[in-house]
Parts: structure tokens; sequence; C-alpha cells
């Protein structure tokens, strides 16, 4: 049996419809704004509290925008490493923008499990030395056609001042 022949009419509309979309396309990418990374630093952390199985953390965070235009950002979502060991991770819950050429801080609580690394915390809990934290994770923008931009940024944390010291970032921490 033939095959039924398409109306000529009706490929010349599809094949109409199929450039059309791709020159959308095409004008939304040129048309979008570009960002620069921007870069992220954790300037604190305070344990709340917790039990054997599950810890809770406040992360204070600083993002820098180099960019000419507003930073709309949707939320933040991390991974925290102490000495290279993963402990904690979390998702901020609250979206804000980041001033054109500016810095805004902002915080987020992270659930850590620290059962299973307890001993290697402890131990570097009793150094004298800034313990190395590493944070990998992504910023989604709170913009049409965009999606999570990846970052990973690191520094030197005083594990003895848990509470109450600042976080002091190495060179070259934090580029998302």
């Amino acid at each position: 049996m033939p095959a039924p022949i398409v109306p000529r009419r009706r490929r010349v509309v599809w094949a109409g419809a199929c450039a059309t979309a791709a020159i959308l396309v095409a004008a939304c990418t040129t048309f979008a704004p570009h960002f620069a990374t921007p870069g992220l630093s954790l300037t604190g952390i305070e344990l709340l509290g917790g039990n054997l199985f599950q810890q809770d953390f406040r992360l204070d965070l600083q993002i820098h925008n180099p960019n000419r235009q507003s930073l709309p950002i949707e939320r933040v979502r991390v991974r925290l490493s102490l000495g290279g060991e993963p402990i904690a991770s979390g998702t901020s819950m609250r979206p804000f923008v980041v001033p054109p050429m500016g810095d805004a801080r902002f915080e987020m609580t992270v659930s850590a499990n620290l059962a299973a690394g307890i001993a290697e915390v402890a131990r570097l809990a009793r150094t004298n030395a800034p313990v190395p934290y590493a944070i990998d994770g992504v910023v989604r923008l709170d913009l049409p056609l965009f999606h999570s931009l990846p970052f990973h940024a690191s520094g030197r944390l005083p594990l003895r001042d848990l509470c109450a010291a600042p976080c002091s970032p190495s060179a070259g921490s934090g580029s998302i």
C-alpha cells in the first residue's frame, strides 16, 4: 500500500513554523544578558544545634556581582566540606538581589551528619591551625532562559572558635 501523500501546503506550513521557531530561539539567546561569574565567600559559620544524627549550621555568605546589571538570585544550593570531608548541605530559602558591581550578604541553614566524620572533625578541631574549607554548589538566577551557575569557593576556618570567629578566605577563593 503506498504511503499517504502529505499535501504540499501542509509541508510548507510545517517548514515555515520550524524556521520561525529556530529564529526565535536564536534571537532569545542573542539578546539575553550575559553575566560575568560572581564570587562567593564564607564569612562565618555557627552551630545552631542538633543531635547525633543531624546538626544544623548557619552559614554567613557574601556574594560579589562584577556585572553592570543587578543579579537576581532565586536560591543558592551548597555543599560544605571541612578538611576535605563533606559534612553539610542545604539550599537558601529566600530570593535576593545583588546590586550591580556590588556585594550582598545572606545567611542560610545547612544540615550535617557528623556521625561518620566526627573523628576527623574532632582531630581537626584539636589543632591550632585553621581548617581548609570548600563550598561547592549552584546559584539559580531568577531570570527567564537562565539556569544554574556552578561555583566553588575555598578558604580557611578556625574550628576552635566555631561559634564566634569569622572565616578568612584564602587568596583566589570563591568563584561561582
